[in-house]
């Protein structure tokens, strides 16, 4: 007997017993007689492997005629509808799309490995095949849902932004050996709607930021890089982690060192900070910033009054000068998280989102083609997005890409809203 139970987290089917009767040995060894079951005791669990297999489909279209009108002199016939291919002449369907992007995306396996685990499952798939498969999908079908992303994201008054380097070939006017960028854009922690917005650019210059924000009005939390101080009609709340992480840096390797107080004092302040910030978690927004002006800014006023006087002296080219200029340097930056309790003191949250791109490069080392990266960007999108609304990432792509060929969105826009990750349809099915 089969019966559904829980591991890990995610519903598996596990045998419900294993018995071990075998009637040669249920005789006696006294007088040779037949013995019957009179117990049983548990002794172990044991979780079985099964592997994947493939299933090919053969699509057929029936044709139909109304013999009635043929009788008549009118003769009428009709084909039966068939769904739209995902990629016009090819093997891919929906489920297989959904776990090539799963292998990819979610657990940072390359193509060129994928293509092996394919060969072991019976089918011969290359790479080159599988980077055209996701190139189409994301064209045809993916990129709309992700552009509609970008719109619901640009709404909210709150964003957390981070960008990491990606080596790019096939670049345009370019070296292979100079760095890309991918951007992440993303909600803040409470949003009910969190997106995470993942867009790739040639560059790290702040003309990028500034495209993407274009007309946009809210707090934005960065770190200090002064490409986003071009950025129109924005409060910048800068990142108290990195801050912190500056003093740690300018620590001396030997604790007896006398150049050891300033830093550590400044990290004992900070992390005061932290913990007041970890007590107020829970409260609403204008809770928030109340609690923080009567307990944090008295904090933050005694802490760079305090910079100001210890930075005198510091040679310019030591880590410790560097940290005091740091903090100097942008001090209305570091006290604007206080006008609005939904910010925060940090940007962990934006590094936090980008991390599963920083995992998934150590493997595959460089994207391919401008093309392919903004495809990953978008892919990254929608696999970030569904993790932060609760949803299996694999379940939601197969459920776009099952649904998506034949509906008319592109006449009517107003249906991609039936696939962004909180419809309460899409909530039901991909959890």
């Amino acid at each position: 007997m089969w019966l559904p139970c829980f591991f890990l987290g995610k519903p598996i089917l596990v045998s419900n017993r294993a018995g071990y009767d075998d009637e040669s040995e249920q005789i006696c060894e006294r007088c040779g007689s037949a013995m019957v079951k009179v117990g049983e005791e548990f002794v172990r669990t044991e979780v079985q492997f099964i592997p994947a297999s493939l299933k090919v489909v053969d699509h057929y279209r029936e044709t139909y005629e109304c013999r009635v009108c043929r009788k008549n002199g009118t003769p009428y016939m009709e084909k039966s509808p068939v769904p739209c291919p995902l990629v016009m002449h090819s093997l891919a369907s929906a489920s297989t799309i959904a776990w090539l992007i799963h292998q990819k995306f979610e657990l940072g396996i390359p193509l060129y490995r994928q293509e092996k685990e394919w060969e072991a499952l019976g089918l011969s798939l290359s790479r080159a095949t599988m980077s055209n498969w996701l190139l189409c999908v994301y064209r045809d079908w993916l990129s709309h849902v992700v552009s509609h992303l970008r719109q619901e994201l640009l709404k909210q008054g709150h964003l957390h932004i981070d960008e990491t380097h990606v080596q790019m070939l096939k670049e345009p006017e370019r070296k292979n050996t100079s760095d890309s960028y991918m951007w992440v854009y993303c909600s803040i922690r409470d949003q009910a709607r969190p997106v995470r917005y993942f867009e790739y650019q040639p560059g790290r210059g702040g003309k990028y930021p500034e495209a993407f924000l274009k007309g946009y009005t809210g707090y934005i939390h960065t770190d200090a890089y002064s490409g986003y101080n071009g950025v129109k009609g924005v409060t910048r709340c800068l990142c108290y982690t990195h801050l912190r992480r500056a003093f740690v840096d300018a620590l001396p390797k030997d604790i007896h060192d006398p150049k050891v107080s300033k830093p550590a004092e400044a990290v004992l302040r900070l992390n005061k900070l932290f913990e007041i910030e970890k007590e107020l978690e829970s409260l609403p927004p204008e809770q928030k910033k109340k609690e923080r002006l009567g307990r944090e800014k008295p904090l933050l006023e005694a802490f760079w009054s305090w910079a100001e006087i210890n930075s005198a002296g510091e040679l310019p080219k030591s880590k410790l000068h560097t940290a005091f200029r740091y903090a100097l340097n942008n001090r209305q930056e570091f006290f604007n998280y206080l006008e609005d309790g939904n910010c925060s003191i940090s940007n962990s949250l934006a590094e936090n989102c980008i991390r599963p791109f920083v995992i998934g490069r150590k493997n595959w080392l460089f994207a391919g083609s401008p093309k392919g990266a903004a495809a990953s960007a978008g892919i990254y999108t929608l696999v970030e997005t569904a993790k932060a609304n609760g949803l299996d990432a694999m379940k939601y792509i197969k459920y776009i890409l099952s649904d998506m060929p034949g509906s008319t969105f592109l006449e009517n826009p107003e249906y991609l809203d039936d696939y962004l990750p909180w419809d309460p349809m899409v909530q039901e099915r991909c959890r």
